[in-house]
Parts: structure tokens; C-alpha cells; sequence
């Protein structure tokens, strides 16, 4: 790879704190998230991913080098791997990817997509998320994760955290959110009443510091879905999250936010 640009060409790369092995996964990749090279160090490379921001340190063979036309024209990918837990793609050697849901499908043509110079045939349909319709698909899109398992740094259909969870339903509904919880409390608009909201709502929670630590979707003016231990469907009002398993509240609530309407 000569130049500074890349696309993720593995199903799932992790995005780590630190050039090593052993450092914390802050992020994930998924395949087809197109990068900047912002630094080198052997085979650790610092990435900035051209989705979102942001930054990680990554193993270099898991990238593919594109051209900076190819980087930009990612910026407005819309072929996605569609709700499914069976998107495979078959590789020229005859090996399989499995993707998760929300993975780019890069420079789609006549049922193949490419990652740098690799080409790999698409034995699924891609999804167009400009072809969304917020309203109508937040509640499909959303409960379709639940019961994933909680990940820290996760964005994919094995393991998802909460901010990487609302990431995804809105990026496979045509919205871009920021990555973490605290930078997704920064954008929308605000709702002033809980009894307000309506499905697709995005709630967020602090702690005792009054710090954003935890982000969940509004599946009505009471109900929240949201990643905590796994994608799960909880009662909330005006006090926060209250789980019934545990029988307490777990989360208290902050802010509320609408992207669409």
C-alpha cells in the first residue's frame, strides 16, 4: 500500500487504542469502511475512518490501498449488506466473507464489488439506504439486532456497544451518526418531554460525573431499545432506564434527540 488511503477488505478488523496486539478495541471496522493513513509504526498503521472520524490503530494487512478519488467517492457509498445474517461474499479464490449488516458494498457493478484490487461476488442483494423510509423501518431496523451480545468497541452482528448499536441502525437508514455516545449527544435536535417522543428518538444517559455515557433508540414515548449486556428492550421514563430483570434503574437519563421530522 504506497499511498494514504484504504479500504477494509476482512468481514471485521479491530480498532485498537494503541499499536499492539494487547491494547484495548475502542472501534471496529467493517468490510468496505474506506480510511485515511494518518501514521505508520511496522504493521500498525493509525487510521482515521472517512465515515465517522474516527481514529484507531489497525494491522496494515487488513486494509486494501484505493486511490483519494476512490476514498471520496465513498463518502457516498449507499449499497450496504442488507438485515440479514447470511450476506456472503465469495472471494476470486472461491473463499467466503460473511458480513455483517451495514457493511459497505464498495464500487458495486453487476453483482461484484471491489476492495482495492481484490473483486468478490455478492450472493446477496445490497440494500439502498437512500431508498429508506425512517418512519416506516426504524422499528424493523432497530429490533432486528436485539440480543447481540454487548461488546465494548463493537459494531457488528457478534458483538455491538451501545453507540456502535445506533450507529448502525441509522447508517443502514441513510443517517450519519458520530461513533461514540458523547458525540451522538451533539447533534439532532432536542425533544423537551419524555411523553414527546416518537419511534426513532435518540436517548442519552450520564453518570454521576454528568458525563454522556450510554445511548439507546426510542422505540416509543416508554420503551427504549438499547445495548446493555445485550440489545435489549427496556421501560423507561423520566428517571432513565428501568430493567426489570435487575429490578432497579440502571441508567439515568439526560438528554433526548430526534434526527428526522
Amino acid at each position: 500500500m504506497e499511498n494514504q488511503y484504504g479500504i477494509c477488505r476482512v468481514a471485521v478488523a479491530p480498532l485498537r487504542a494503541s499499536a499492539s496486539d494487547k491494547a484495548e478495541i475502542v472501534s471496529q471496522l467493517l468490510f468496505g469502511d474506506h480510511v485515511e493513513v494518518i501514521q505508520k509504526e511496522e504493521r500498525w498503521w493509525l487510521i482515521q475512518n472517512g465515515y465517522d472520524g474516527y481514529e484507531g490503530w489497525l494491522d496494515f494487512r487488513q486494509l486494501a490501498s484505493i486511490s483519494q478519488t476512490e476514498f471520496v467517492q465513498m463518502h457516498d457509498c449507499n449499497l450496504l449488506a442488507p438485515l440479514n445474517y447470511n450476506n456472503v461474499l465469495k472471494a476470486a479464490d472461491g473463499s467466503l466473507y460473511h458480513l455483517s449488516s451495514g457493511s459497505n458494498i464498495p464500487f458495486f457493478d453487476n453483482g461484484f464489488c471491489f476492495a482495492g484490487e481484490e473483486k468478490f461476488e455478492l450472493e446477496f442483494l445490497p440494500y439502498d439506504c437512500a431508498e429508506a423510509d425512517f418512519d416506516r423501518d426504524i422499528a424493523k431496523t432497530s429490533t432486528f439486532f436485539q440480543n447481540i451480545p454487548y461488546l465494548w468497541g463493537g459494531r457488528n452482528l457478534f458483538g455491538l456497544d451501545c453507540s456502535g448499536f445506533t450507529q448502525n441502525v441509522f447508517k443502514l437508514l441513510g443517517i450519519k451518526l458520530k461513533r461514540d455516545a458523547a458525540q451522538q449527544a451533539e447533534q439532532g435536535d432536542l425533544v423537551g418531554f419524555l411523553a414527546e417522543c416518537k419511534p426513532g428518538d435518540v436517548a442519552f444517559f450520564d453518570n454521576a460525573e454528568g458525563k454522556i455515557t450510554h445511548v439507546g433508540i426510542m422505540l416509543s414515548s416508554n420503551e427504549i431499545i438499547h445495548s446493555s449486556g445485550k440489545v435489549r428492550i427496556d421501560p423507561i421514563d423520566d428517571q432513565g432506564i428501568f430493567n426489570k430483570e435487575l429490578g432497579k434503574y440502571t441508567h439515568n437519563l439526560r438528554i433526548v434527540k430526534r434526527f428526522v421530522g
